[in-house]
């Protein structure tokens, strides 16, 4: 009798066992072969299958692969929940943003504690009576993700007008707000991009529609106040795949605009804001590569654009004479100085430049014809103007951080040249810049090509090869990765890590050129850039193969598995957001969202020369038979911008192909898409996670 209870006793112990065991196995991914072809090329997928978000095994699937994740990073779970209350911790909970002055208004958002999402708020100017206009913590109370996209206040301050995402696919809603009775108008504009501008009729909301597949803003409606959607007037629609559209009203308040982009080619037109249903005037016809940006002041347009410098000029017109026969020179474009942007003033204007990858904000006194720079004395920072919605003003509002300091808004009296500062960013907890050191480096590249980086750290790093260090970079779309703070970042650096940022090409850090060199056919100047700037890190002891991780997202995340294919060694872990990789079979397939608006930032693989190109770096297609370092992957299950199936797919293939026991971790958000959680505090809990990752290779426990 006892020798059978002691059996039975064994049996489901080693039940028990199998399933622990078998939790801590890596999910198997069914196979299931697709022949792709083209250009007389044959490709097998796989894991095809995995882009069918609604079957049932698809998200089984997913979830797996999630309890695999989880099992092996239930050693670091006390550590995450550390982490999470570390980075909570800073966060001053109870916060209120600088007030900024519109139409007889002071507008600002604040958070109480405890709250994940903002209120907004308004009081009239020289008035104590705050009005609370959207309680984002009351409106996202029975959704999972909630995000408040744009909103606008009517020209007689009584109506507003606001957007709101449920999903994480970028898809929003439109609710009009009567602020007089705090009540809402019955009609919800479905299937917008959230953003929106009333006409000065105080009647008419103009919007922007997304094709349903793809999610290409390609219309602009006119809404009429108290009328169904159905009823509403297109007024203009983009029918070129490769642009997008948007609509906007001028500082000035005197026009309603609406721009249609694409990687290399803009196009506007102009509708009077008094006369809202006139036709659209075409401000000047889109040109291949003709990029251009307009502002309008008195009977003047000031154009930024690229017609006669890859850095930019700045241009004028007469509002009657638009066409660019008409522009004449104001600012000469300069090898050596990106122009990014302007702010226009009744009597100032302010030129944000960016030189040997700095921002610098140039003031000009239109009435003397002076002009002279904000000085800054630190070896890397970013400075950028925000919220000058009014003209008739000397003050110029500007917000500055670096690597060490974390952040001050500050208000600049133009004719006085006096600084006010409003507000610095308070680090719970205390917080000494002193015992943090920032530095900005130049790294060789094998062209030749000087990269600049980034960097800080604690005060005290010896130089000995044996610092963690984090490597980041994005490189893509020129969009630059400047120097900011971040008090999360503390938690690496408090732990001995250094940060760094390299400044690779792809993005525009070194002006236009520096993008133009890091696309298309040149793309894998890129890769090349970040390898180069790891491999420099180890050379001047920085760091050690066995001490240097890198992270990316998106563009970044392709970077990233790039990187690993042609440098596995270099690296003992990487971290991959949202990793766009598998490249040619997405540039591929034009119903995906994005796609047919990339093709001048990738290629059109439809071109068998740019197919090959893609191809020789797809992450996904160039996966083989070797070591990969320790790898974290995240996606989100709605990402509408890199399709969740994606970084799924990768993984499943390095699974199979990987020789070694390195980690190989897929985490995918069932709940959101691209931008990751949503609320103020949930997205710590992915952070807590990524530095888990970080710790457990370093053997950090606390």
């Amino acid at each position: 009798m006892n020798k059978i209870y002691y059996i039975f006793l064994l049996i489901i112990f080693t039940a028990c066992q199998e399933k622990m065991n078998n939790k801590n196995l890596p999910p198997s991914c069914q196979i299931q072969e697709k022949l792709l072809s083209i250009h007389n090329h044959n490709r097998i997928d796989n894991y095809y299958w995995l882009n069918k978000r609604e079957d049932p095994n698809v998200i089984d699937y997913l979830n797996k692969e999630n309890e695999y994740t989880n099992s092996q990073m239930e050693d670091t779970k006390e550590i995450q929940k550390n982490l999470f209350n570390e980075l909570k911790a800073r966060i001053k909970e109870e916060d209120e943003s600088v007030p900024y002055e519109f139409n007889g208004y002071s507008y600002w958002r604040k958070f109480r504690k405890g709250d994940e999402h903002p209120i907004y708020l308004r009081k009239k100017i020289e008035s104590e009576n705050e009005e609370i206009l959207l309680n984002g913590n009351e409106l996202a109370k029975e959704h999972d993700f909630f995000d408040i996209g744009d909103y606008d206040i009517s020209p007689n301050n009584e109506l507003m007008a606001y957007g709101f995402d449920t999903l994480s696919r970028r898809i929003f809603q439109i609710k009009i707000k009567n602020l007089k009775t705090g009540e809402l108008f019955n009609e919800v504009l479905e299937n917008t991009t959230g953003s929106m501008v009333w006409a000065n009729d105080n009647k008419t909301i103009f919007y922007t529609k997304q094709d349903q597949q793809t999610l290409r803003s390609n219309q602009i409606f006119a809404h009429q106040i108290g009328t169904d959607q159905s009823e509403d007037i297109l007024i203009f629609e983009e029918k070129d795949e490769t642009f997008y559209c948007y609509v906007y009203k001028s500082k000035s308040e005197n026009y309603i605009i609406i721009n249609s982009s694409s990687t290399l080619s803009d196009e506007y037109r102009l509708i009077p804001s008094t006369d809202p249903l006139s036709e659209p005037k075409v401000f000047q016809p889109r040109v291949k590569g003709l990029e251009y940006s307009i502002y309008h002041k008195n009977d003047q347009f000031y154009i930024l654009t690229n017609e006669d410098h890859h850095n930019f000029s700045l241009k004028t017109c007469n509002i009657n004479n638009t066409n660019k026969e008409n522009w004449n020179t104001y600012i000469e474009g300069n090898n050596k100085v990106l122009i990014e942007g302007i702010d226009v003033f009744q009597d100032f204007l302010v030129i944000t430049e960016r030189k040997d990858g700095l921002l610098h904000l140039k003031v000009m006194d239109l009435e003397n014809n002076e002009s002279s720079y904000i000085p800054f004395d630190e070896p890397s920072y970013v400075v950028q103007t925000n919220s000058n919605l009014l003209m008739n003003t000397n003050q110029l509002r500007f917000s500055y951080n670096s690597m060490v300091n974390p952040g001050t808004i500050y208000d600049y009296d133009m004719k006085l040249k006096t600084t006010k500062t409003l507000k610095e960013k308070e680090i719970i907890g205390g917080y000494d810049k002193s015992e943090y050191v920032s530095e900005r480096l130049w790294a060789e590249g094998r062209d030749g090509a000087k990269i600049p980086i980034s960097m800080v750290y604690k005060k005290g790093v010896k130089l000995n090869g044996e610092n963690p260090t984090l490597l980041y970079a994005y490189g893509s779309y020129g969009y630059s990765i400047d120097p900011t703070f971040s008090s999360n970042r503390l938690s690496l650096l408090n732990r001995g890590f250094i940060f760094a940022i390299a400044h690779i090409r792809g993005g525009e850090d070194l002006g236009r050129s520096w993008y133009e060199d890091g696309k298309l056919l040149k793309k894998k100047n890129t890769f090349y850039d970040f390898i180069d700037c790891g491999k420099y890190l180890t050379e001047q002891n920085y760091t050690s193969a066995n001490k240097l991780y890198a992270a990316g997202g998106s563009a970044g995340g392709l970077l990233m598995g790039a990187v690993i294919n042609m440098e596995p060694s270099l690296f003992k872990g990487v971290i991959a957001h949202v990793p766009f990789v598998d490249v040619v079979t997405t540039m591929l397939d034009e119903s995906i969202p994005l796609t047919t608006g990339e093709y001048d930032e990738w290629g059109n693989p439809n071109n068998s020369d740019y197919y090959n190109y893609m191809l020789s770096y797809s992450p996904y297609d160039n996966i083989e038979k070797k070591e990969y370092p320790n790898l974290l992957v995240t996606t989100g299950l709605h990402d509408s911008q890199v399709q969740y199936w994606e970084p799924a797919k990768w993984v499943a293939k390095l699974r199979a192909n990987k020789t070694d026991n390195n980690l190989l971790l897929l985490k995918t958000n069932m709940k959101a898409g691209h931008g990751g959680a949503s609320g103020r505090f949930e997205y710590l809990k992915e952070i807590a996670l990524d530095y888990a990752f970080l710790f457990k290779l370093e053997n950090i426990t606390n």
